[in-house]
């Protein structure tokens, strides 16, 4: 009988560095879904005498909005489309026409502004969600009051010193912010129906 014949190993030495190698491949050229947040400032929390104090708000100068599990949003009494939601901020906020039924406006004096201006200070835009409404329909109402706080602030900049908001310096970005505060309230979501 003839001889056994070896076989020949495999040198396996580089198989480590072809297996690093796709990996790497795999991570630069794959794109990864990205969490979607909100850039948000919170306020800083309350002195305790702040806490202990009621709140009390007249009706005028809130807007609720209440959206459902099915992601209908209710503005005050109606059942508004995602697309009315910025207009209706804007005009809750700025109070154009002084409407009795709108947020009373009071006069400060603002830097930069001659004289004394009348702003819709106490206004408060209180939102609540159902615990079963989507993540994207949260953000898409966040997105439309962010973006009639951004509008309205854009609109007085460019008016005044003919200047988007955020290409002003930091003392005439306050001025703009006393005229327009940003108010918003989200109290925490309820469950305020089940899907049949």
């Amino acid at each position: 009988m003839g001889k056994k014949r070896k076989v020949p190993g495999v040198n396996a030495t580089s198989s480590a560095d072809i297996a690093f190698m796709l990996l790497l491949f795999f991570l630069l050229t794959t794109s990864m879904n990205t969490d979607q947040g909100l850039a948000r400032r919170l306020p800083p929390p309350p002195d305790k005498e702040t806490l202990d104090k009621p709140i009390d708000i007249k009706k005028r100068n809130m807007l609720r909005l209440l959206v459902n599990l099915d992601g209908q949003i209710l503005c005050g009494d109606e059942f508004i489309d995602i697309s009315q939601l910025k207009d209706r901020a804007k005009e809750f906020i700025a109070n154009p026409r002084d409407d009795e039924h709108l947020p009373e406006k009071i006069e400060e004096v603002v830097p930069f502004f001659d004289g004394r201006t009348m702003i819709c200070k106490p206004h408060v835009i209180s939102l609540q969600n159902d615990r079963g409404t989507s993540y994207q329909k949260y953000l898409e109402v966040q997105n439309e009051l962010a973006a009639a706080y951004r509008e309205l602030r854009d609109d007085l900049s460019m008016m005044k010193w003919n200047k988007k908001f955020n290409e002003l310096d930091e003392e005439h970005q306050k001025a703009v912010q006393t005229i327009y505060p940003q108010h918003i309230s989200e109290a925490e979501p309820k469950n305020y129906g089940d899907k049949k």
